[in-house]
């Protein structure tokens, strides 16, 4: 029995179920551990700043058009703490960041995973299974946060359309390598 495709949706569906969006960045940072982790890696009198590009805040570089970061300070982590507990509003029309072009981008690259597995599941084989794993597995490649993740993210769609080619037209495909 072949199970890699099952543990390649598992893996890769929670991946882009579970993206970290302003209320889990806020959720982490308010946590007791975050703190315990701080005050155990330094000592005395030393100061907190996070380095952020809030979405709603954030202007970005006119040569790049990377959102650029700025430094906050302690006071932070009250507005953490705050805004984690918020994150019932996630997904409602009361959810602000979700609005935003980062957020549309991960809520739509779930339906797609969705409509590609469904496509995929309707003519798998055991011939074709491990192309069904390559594509199941796509997700994995798109790692990091902001102008990072966008970049492999296209990376990634480009590999999805070679892949889905193949699986759409096997035949032409093996023809084209010979």
């Amino acid at each position: 029995m072949q199970t890699g495709l099952a543990e390649a949706v598992a893996r890769n569906y929670a991946k882009l179920l579970a993206y970290k969006d302003e209320y889990e960045v806020a959720r982490l940072h308010a946590d007791a551990a975050f703190a315990a982790e701080i005050a155990g890696q330094f000592e005395g009198d030393y100061k907190l700043k996070f380095h952020l590009a809030p979405p709603l805040l954030s202007r970005r570089d006119p040569k790049t058009g990377h959102l650029i970061k700025r430094a906050f300070g302690a006071w932070m982590l009250p507005a953490f703490k705050a805004l984690a507990k918020l994150k019932f509003l996630r997904g409602t029309p009361l959810d602000v960041f979700g609005y935003t072009r980062e957020r549309k981008a991960e809520r739509r690259l779930i339906a797609d995973y969705e409509a590609m597995i469904d496509e995929v599941l309707k003519s798998l084989s055991s011939a074709n299974h491990p192309l069904a794993v390559k594509l199941a597995a796509i997700p994995d490649d798109i790692r990091g946060y902001g102008h990072i993740k966008d970049a492999n993210l296209e990376k990634a769609k480009r590999k999805e359309a070679e892949l889905l080619a193949q699986w759409r037209n096997p035949e032409a495909m093996k023809a084209a390598a010979e």
